[in-house]
């Protein structure tokens, strides 16, 4: 009976720390403007941040929990401050990248003049790392200095953080991006500068209880109300069932394996396996060009200006399409349906329906990138203590 008790009071002091949400923000779909398609594609090129360096209990100990935004229905961002006094960023979370930036006041790029800028000499603890760096993603690129400061993020704090300060962002890549900078999430192989990651500075400095952080994508089609990332654990209210863990096969990004995928009742890719990357900064599924291209004539896509489009009124008949995942201790059957892989909205007064679906054609392995058209029907875990994902059905 004293041990009942005991462990009663253990586990109700637990769950009284405190948590820390990081909000996650969505902004509202460019197809709920006035464009024409043929400016829609354009955009959705641009839009391509599908940025790859290729290159116990439900609710855990101190927990911190950042709110996140959806943006165009495909990038979800939030709130990072830097410095002292603080300046506030909004900042895409890529668990498929290991850097922070943001855009410096320095930077001379057209790009840079719709962002909030860091101000170094506005910062009394800012100190200059002096390096210069260069970060090539799949369809942009930055340059920058490297720079020191105290960096806050859902209620946490990490002292001497080095961060990048772009001083460039060619092209038109990041001119229609929502956020300022990105704080990359995946292990510390894949940092381009060489510092030490965010999350790593708060598993260091026992920030955490947990070394392992988790991500809620709502599908609220107007903002993404609810959206979160936590940082210590996970928090059960937001999917339903049970996690189903699956190791990470290669340390660098969240890389797993993939035991097939399903289109309808047919296994049509990957039946001898493959791998695939669990991508919070890719806003689509990725797969290599020609067995996308097969999957698009197989849910009865169209290409129109660069970019496929379904019947809408087609959504009640196309397939699902399904992956299958190999887990601990079973395997399980992530299964997407037309409306969950099919981005609806309004544009010129029409409802316009185009794929969730990219291909590109230069994916080796990992072969496959589950991007945020996967991670809306699923909530996801990033555990580094264990070297795992955790995935279960979300909560709307």
């Amino acid at each position: 009976m004293l041990l009942l008790l005991l462990l009663v009071l253990l586990g109700l002091g637990e769950a009284q720390r405190p948590l820390h949400r990081v909000p996650l923000r969505r902004q509202l779909s460019p197809w709920k403007k006035p464009w024409a398609l043929p400016q829609l594609s354009k955009f959705w090129k641009s839009q391509n941040l599908d940025m790859k360096q290729f290159t116990k209990s439900c609710v855990r100990n101190q927990i911190s929990k950042e709110p996140l935004t959806n943006s165009f229905n495909m990038q979800y961002y939030g709130t990072v401050s830097i410095g002292s006094p603080l300046q506030n960023f909004s900042v895409l979370f890529d668990t498929g990248s290991s850097d922070f930036w943001v855009t410096s006041v320095y930077c001379i790029s057209p790009a840079c003049e719709k962002h909030t800028k860091f101000f170094s000499s506005r910062s009394n603890t800012y100190s200059k790392k002096g390096s210069n760096f260069f970060i090539e993603y799949g369809s942009g690129s930055l340059s920058g200095i490297t720079g020191v400061d105290r960096v806050s993020v859902g209620g946490l704090t990490v002292v001497d953080q080095e961060f990048g300060e772009s001083v460039t962002e060619p092209g038109q890549h990041f001119v229609y991006a929502a956020f300022d900078g990105i704080l990359g999430l995946g292990y510390p192989s894949l940092s381009v500068t060489g510092a030490t990651p965010v999350f790593d500075n708060m598993i260091v400095h026992n920030m955490v209880a947990q070394p392992m952080f988790s991500v809620y994508m709502s599908s609220d089609i107007e903002n993404g109300t609810g959206s979160e990332l936590i940082f210590g654990g996970y928090d059960c209210s937001h999917f339903s069932g049970s996690l189903n863990w699956i190791p990470v096969t290669k340390q660098g990004f969240w890389q797993i394996a993939l035991d097939g995928v399903q289109v309808g009742d047919t296994m049509m890719f990957c039946s001898k396996g493959c791998q695939a990357i669990v991508d919070t900064g890719t806003s689509r599924i990725i797969g290599p060009l020609n067995k996308i291209e097969r999957l698009h004539r197989a849910i009865g896509a169209t290409l129109v200006n660069g970019i496929y489009f379904v019947e809408c009124v087609n959504l009640t008949v196309m397939p699902n399409v399904t992956f299958i995942i190999s887990g601990v201790p079973y395997f399980f059957f992530y299964t997407l349906s037309p409306t969950a892989y099919v981005l609806q909205a309004l544009g010129d007064g029409m409802r316009l329906c185009s794929s969730g679906f990219e291909g590109l054609h230069f994916l080796t392995e990992p072969s496959w990138i589950l991007g945020d058209v996967f991670l809306r029907q699923f909530y996801s875990v990033f555990d580094r203590g264990n070297n795992r994902v955790g995935l279960a059905p979300a909560v709307p």
